[in-house]
């Protein structure tokens, strides 16, 4: 057996687990962590994923009854999919904290663990829709298995609609950031940002840093709700969602330098369009509520809600099927997020980059597969259970789910509509292994052409032999 074809025989025995998930190889880690596969919760609206320095990966949302407040936690990304889930807190038989429940997070904050969430009183009529903000405290270290009880009511400066509070610390003060309606203001909610003196009271008046006045934040509703921050190449970000929460939710984004005084409103740029959409082309609706995190190596991982189709009957909000999604978030050459668009159901995607030309990536073009640059999507594959089995890949790209990436007669690659041979199961599955010029990365061999891998070419993409230098680092894929 050559060294070539111990490495594919390796990995194509650790490419698939029993249950059919796939634990892919980037990095060459030998035990790869499993990998998402949307929804990674369903039913699970508003969710917060982030990952503690205990290890584990802890996941909150709204549960479509709006009664309760849950937590689930895992080592893995994909283990938040079947783990056990904890109730913390129940909505209360009467009073302001017995109706609706929405939107809990999870904050370490001095020590203590806090819960932030929206609640209103129950008894039908327009009074449910008095949300206010409150905080549930933890008696203990663990949040899982901790007694929690209501710390108390947010104090703003207005006994108004007010929900969605995220917490962060920026160069040594911890803020709040949430939702709200004004007085004499007339939006629905508006995005507010302050210094916090203690988890439900604020250390000096907050300023206003967003009012939904583009057409994309007022469709159904004036909306900016659910504020996100991701902290990254010296600047901050806010993501926000806009616009009703039907078909039309949407993600908007906020930047500010790092440097900046952030309690300056002028320190905020507004982007002119929304940054994330709903896709009919992956058939995800109403993206928004989101939260960032980073999967087991590091890489930012954007987690939102959407739905698998666009038509609700009756209020959008009593539509349960809100699922929890995840992807990886990129990057433009500025170092601003680019979001692509919504994946769609099943593993979560990769995009890769040849080691022989690491600012391309493999993408295609209808049905021509190239190396090169250009929109995110195009260039977003994901790996599926291999049609030819035998611990085989197949790479299918996000925008067009129906076509498989196959090696043709001329063995150039293209994309082709899957049929029922077995010839084609060959043509369009391929082994992964570890990558033949750096373990960072991963090489593709072909199943039904021993001796045969997929190569980054002058003319495209191809299969070849990789006995040269060269042909290794066209051959190996580094993997984002």
């Amino acid at each position: 057996m050559t060294d070539l074809n111990r490495r594919l025989f390796l990995a194509g025995a650790t490419a698939a687990s029993a249950s059919g998930a796939i634990a892919r190889l980037p990095g060459g880690t030998p035990a790869a962590a499993p990998v998402p596969s949307n929804p990674v919760v369903r039913q699970r609206a508003d969710a917060q994923v982030f990952r503690h320095t205990d290890g584990y990966y802890y996941l909150t949302g709204s549960v479509p009854e709006y009664d309760r407040l849950v937590l689930r936690r895992s080592r893995t990304l994909a283990g938040l999919t079947t783990a056990r889930e904890q109730i913390l807190w129940r909505h209360l038989a009467s009073g302001p904290l017995s109706g609706f429940i929405w939107a809990p997070e999870l904050h370490l904050i001095d020590g203590r663990w806090i819960m932030y969430f929206a609640a209103g009183p129950s008894g039908g009529g327009e009074d449910v829709f008095r949300i206010r903000t409150y905080a549930l405290v933890a008696d203990g270290p663990d949040p899982m298995t901790a007694r929690w009880s209501v710390l108390g009511q947010l104090k703003t400066p207005w006994d108004s609609f007010n929900l969605d509070s995220t917490s962060f610390v920026h160069r040594g003060t911890r803020y709040l950031c949430w939702a709200q309606r004004e007085p004499g203001i007339e939006t629905n909610s508006n995005l507010y940002l302050a210094p916090l003196a203690t988890p439900i009271t604020l250390a000096q008046p907050p300023i206003r840093i967003a009012v939904p006045t583009l057409d994309w934040e007022i469709q159904g509703y004036k909306v900016a709700e659910a504020p996100s921050l991701l902290a990254r190449n010296g600047k901050l970000f806010i993501t926000y969602s806009a616009s009703a929460t039907d078909a039309r939710y949407c993600l908007g984004l906020l930047t500010a330098d790092a440097n900046a005084d952030i309690m300056k409103a002028d320190s905020w740029t507004k982007s002119p369009k929304p940054v994330f959409v709903s896709s009919s082309m992956t058939g995800v609706y109403g993206p928004g509520h989101n939260s960032f995190t980073v999967d087991e190596q590091g890489r930012d991982v954007l987690v939102y809600h959407g739905r698998d189709y666009a038509a609700i009957k009756g209020d959008p909000l009593l539509d349960p099927n809100r699922h929890t999604r995840m992807q990886r978030l990129y990057y433009t050459a500025d170092g601003t997020p680019d979001f692509g668009i919504p994946v769609g159901n099943g593993p979560v995607p990769d995009r890769f980059s040849p080691a022989s030309d690491k600012g391309a990536f493999l993408r295609h073009d209808g049905d021509s597969v190239s190396v090169g640059r250009g929109d995110i999507p195009s260039s977003q594959f994901r790996q599926m259970p291999g049609l030819a089995g035998r611990g085989s890949v197949s790479l299918v790209p996000i925008d067009a789910p129906d076509r498989y990436l196959v090696a043709q007669a001329d063995g150039r690659i293209g994309l082709a509509t899957k049929d029922a041979s077995r010839a084609f199961a060959e043509r369009a599955s391929f082994l992964p292994q570890p990558g033949l010029s750096t373990a960072k990365g991963v090489t593709f061999a072909a199943l039904g052409k021993p001796g045969m891998v997929l190569r980054h070419t002058a003319g495209g993409v191809a299969l070849g032999t990789a006995t040269h230098p060269a042909d290794r680092a066209s051959a190996t894929f580094l993997v984002s």
